[in-house]
């Protein structure tokens, strides 16, 4: 027998107070009514991915990538941290280099999407993918999709003369330096660490030295 201020209980009334109260939690609220289910506003968007028209009616607060990943399996493109830190669901929007899982789907009614997929396939390979599989640009090969899609595009941003936060210059053309690259690229992380060997495929692919001269 228990004594605790002046209360006497047993062993077996704890125990059956006990189990009188999990079965209190555990029952129903039979008198609250379940809230009724809300669908999700939804719209249709119409983009051109891959060089082929698609019109999606999706949630509006679907990402583009994963519009990309779950409505039109294009599976290349990554989802690393889902917050924009680490580039492997990078893909190009009319030409320009996004963080895919930063933006909404319906935000690109009209747009030209490319992915990996888009870039090129085995048999058929875009030449930064063929000089990434020359100069071992990758290990695990997760974040690579990304990888490949900024360094197209990264080497078409030094063609436009776009400066960055590496260039002498913000009026003369930048050069593809390691430097140039090392910058532009940094918002794309490889956790194996093959950071050389991509910056050799892209030099393959400019055609310069790491100084930024043609080769």
């Amino acid at each position: 027998m228990i004594e605790r201020s002046g209360i006497q209980a047993t062993r077996r009334g704890v125990l059956v107070g006990g189990s009188a109260s999990v079965a209190l939690t555990t029952l129903p609220l039979g008198s609250a009514e379940a809230a009724p289910a809300v669908e999700p506003p939804k719209m249709k968007v119409s983009l051109q991915v891959n060089g082929k028209q698609a019109t999606l009616e999706l949630d509006t607060r679907t990402t583009l990538l994963d519009a990309l990943r779950e409505h039109m399996h294009l599976t290349g493109s990554k989802k690393g941290c889902d917050h924009g830190q680490c580039g492997a669901c990078t893909v190009m929007v009319n030409g320009k280099r996004i963080n895919s899982c930063l933006s909404l789907a319906v935000m690109h009614e009209g747009d030209k999407v490319t992915t990996i997929e888009g870039l090129g396939m085995p048999g058929n390979l875009h030449p930064m993918q063929a000089a990434f599989v020359k100069h071992d640009g990758f290990q695990c090969g997760y974040c690579t999709p990304g990888q490949i899609c900024s360094a197209v595009a990264v080497l078409d941003e030094i063609e436009a003369g776009v400066p960055s936060h590496a260039s002498a210059s913000l009026t003369a053309r930048p050069q593809a330096s390691n430097a140039e690259m090392r910058e532009r690229m940094s918002g794309n992380i490889c956790r194996c660490g093959a950071y050389s060997n991509i910056l050799e495929a892209m030099h393959e692919v400019a055609g310069t030295d790491v100084a930024g001269a043609r080769a």
